[in-house]
């Protein structure tokens, strides 16, 4: 299988899938999932660059075709498991070189469900302040004495002391990356809503 073959492929199975969401695929979209400057699986890329760039939002259709593909590639692994085997081995080769529907193919598709990919980590960060509370209030309720529980503090623990430093860390990039996500599509939006006409 060479890289032609390998788009061909791929290029195929997302027109199906395009077809199959009711979602229009042009032949300019089609054609510039063959977009490539390693190789002649793609005749003069920077024409094909210019024209895409006039008539089409990169991002928009970046998040779109890598949401084909994803969705093309699982009903190909559900319905037809040696198909599925094809995409994997078109993808492995198309890897030798630099292919512009790698970045697609790479891209993460957006989330169909935001608001509960959302509310995941805030039902997480809530149960675990219940518990916090409720741990609270029994210790105060029935008069636990903590002074027992003293040598597990961090204080007298340096092994739980980086534990606690490490989960720390991890919560803070956590939550960082997620508020980077959140800020990152309410400005997507907002740049969608400038561009359309009023």
């Amino acid at each position: 299988m060479n890289a032609k073959q390998a788009k061909d492929f791929l290029v195929q199975q997302t027109t199906e899938q395009a077809a199959l969401e009711d979602v229009p695929l042009s032949d300019l979209e089609k054609r510039m999932m063959y977009s490539t400057e390693s190789d002649d699986s793609c005749e003069n890329p920077i024409e094909l660059d210019a024209e895409f760039e006039t008539q089409h939002d990169t991002a928009e259709y970046e998040a779109k075709i890598s949401r084909l593909l994803h969705h093309a590639r699982e009903r190909l692994k559900e319905q037809h498991p040696e198909r599925a085997r094809d995409w994997d081995r078109s993808i492995r080769t198309l890897r030798k070189g630099d292919h512009y529907i790698l970045v697609l193919w790479d891209v993460e598709p957006p989330s169909e469900h935001p608001i509960r990919d959302f509310l995941k980590p805030v039902g997480l960060g809530m149960l675990l302040a219940m518990g916090f509370g409720i741990a609270v209030v029994l210790a105060l309720e029935y008069n636990i004495n903590l002074d027992r529980f003293r040598k597990y503090l961090p204080a007298a623990n340096p092994r739980l002391a980086l534990f606690l430093f490490i989960g720390l860390v991890l919560l803070a990039v956590g939550g960082f990356h997620l508020f980077n996500r959140v800020l990152l599509g309410w400005f997507q939006r907002r740049a969608k809503e400038d561009k359309e006409p009023r």
